[in-house]
């Protein structure tokens, strides 16, 4: 493939996610507050958000070796975002919890079909040691795509929020949250199309490798092997966001459903500024100390909403920082401490590690906040983090 198609396939791929992310980001953050809107208690957001994410980093790993084992990453990328539109019909159609779940369970399933062969794209189309700034980019055009999403959501939002003030009820809210869903439908349906002016860059040769044999993951770079380490052991902590903005809504903070639309828009512009910077500096000091600064940022953060919960609104300043110093630098060092042959395999293998403890950490972080109260959700998640950090920091 020439240097012409590299670039375009770099910049469709971010378009993709920027508009997929436009379609996303306007229902994400109002996800809980439709659920708790049709009756659904912090338990059963747990439950869904457990379930919804773990099945899709499960299968970013069988996607990726999937798209190894054929030689080909456009026609799974392609089926995935498909099945993310699926899912916010299913949205729409939502009049209880049991459709919440459907929606997030095809919009996650969409995204573990799609995302190790996508970034395999994205890193067999870089030239040089580029791969942080490729994977910053990528994640620029997504965070963007969050920032417009958000906002059109708080643009519906702000225009209703007195008459819902008023009401003293979240269902009031329902009828505007469908016809945010029914408008998100368009951006996400475009970005499939989009997507179709790809370049394939696998091979096309089938593998006849084991590609998942337990023996190919003890052979694997030492230093692979400690990050994924240390990812697994931070996931455990890392609850769904859903948490953090249904924080912001309880008495003690009072954040109406526009406040926290904005607290979520926050913590995106800071990722979308945060994110290329980010990937450009790994690619000149190493991916080690952006990844444990980002580690630790996540856990001051945790700890803040934790202890001081008045003291949101800088805790997600920082939780915007973690993500952008973490989400493009760690899919560029598995990029780079993979061999070609595997490199959609271990992208979605270091997304699966992350979904082992995603159910986990979404189930426990329900189950405290009912038990102990909000409090111990975030200090369990910050202290298993700041374990996470220290291990990058000694080993890798």
């Amino acid at each position: 493939m020439d240097k012409k198609n590299k670039r375009k396939n770099i910049l469709i791929t971010g378009l993709t996610s920027l508009l997929t992310d436009i379609s996303s980001e306007m229902i994400y953050p109002i996800i809980a507050l439709y659920l708790k809107a049709l009756g659904g208690s912090p338990a059963i957001l747990g439950v869904i958000e457990g379930v919804a994410e773990s099945t899709a980093s499960i299968l970013k790993v069988f996607s990726g070796a999937f798209a190894d084992r054929i030689g080909k990453r456009k026609p799974l990328a392609i089926a995935g975002y498909s099945f993310s539109v699926i899912g916010k019909v299913l949205f729409y159609l939502a009049n209880g919890w049991s459709f919440i779940f459907a929606g997030r369970f095809s919009d996650r399933f969409g995204k573990g079909v799609r995302t190790a062969p996508r970034d395999a794209m994205i890193s067999e189309s870089v030239e040089g040691n580029n791969q942080g700034k490729a994977f910053g980019l990528h994640r620029t055009m997504d965070s963007m795509g969050a920032v417009i999403g958000t906002l059109i959501t708080f643009f519906f939002l702000f225009r209703i929020q007195e008459a819902a003030q008023q009401s003293g009820h979240s269902a009031f809210y329902v009828p505007t949250f469908r016809l945010i869903i029914l408008l998100s439908l368009i951006p996400a349906a475009i970005g499939v199309v989009v997507l179709f002016l790809t370049i394939e860059t696998g091979s096309g040769k089938k593998s006849t490798h084991a590609l998942l044999s337990w023996n190919s993951f003890l052979n694997l770079d030492h230093k692979l092997k400690i990050f994924l380490l240390a990812t697994f052991l931070f996931t455990l902590g890392n609850s769904s966001d859903q948490f953090i903005l249904l924080r912001a809504t309880e008495p003690d903070l009072g954040y109406s459903a526009a406040q926290v639309i904005l607290l979520y828009l926050l913590f995106n512009i800071v990722y979308m500024v945060v994110s290329y910077p980010a990937g450009w500096l790994s690619d000149k000091i190493g991916r080690k100390w952006i990844l444990a600064g980002g580690f630790l940022l996540y856990s001051i953060t945790y700890y803040v909403i934790g202890f001081t919960p008045g003291f949101i609104i800088p805790a997600m300043i920082l939780y915007g920082f973690y993500i952008g110093m973490t989400e493009g630098v760690a899919k560029a060092l598995v990029s780079e401490l993979s061999p070609a042959s595997r490199r959609a395999t271990l992208i979605g293998l270091h997304a699966t590690i992350l979904g082992i403890g995603l159910f986990p950490a979404s189930l426990i972080g329900g189950l405290l906040w009912s038990a102990f109260g909000p409090s111990a959700t975030f200090l369990f998640g910050g202290s298993m983090t700041f374990i996470s950090a220290l291990i990058l920091i000694l080993f890798l």
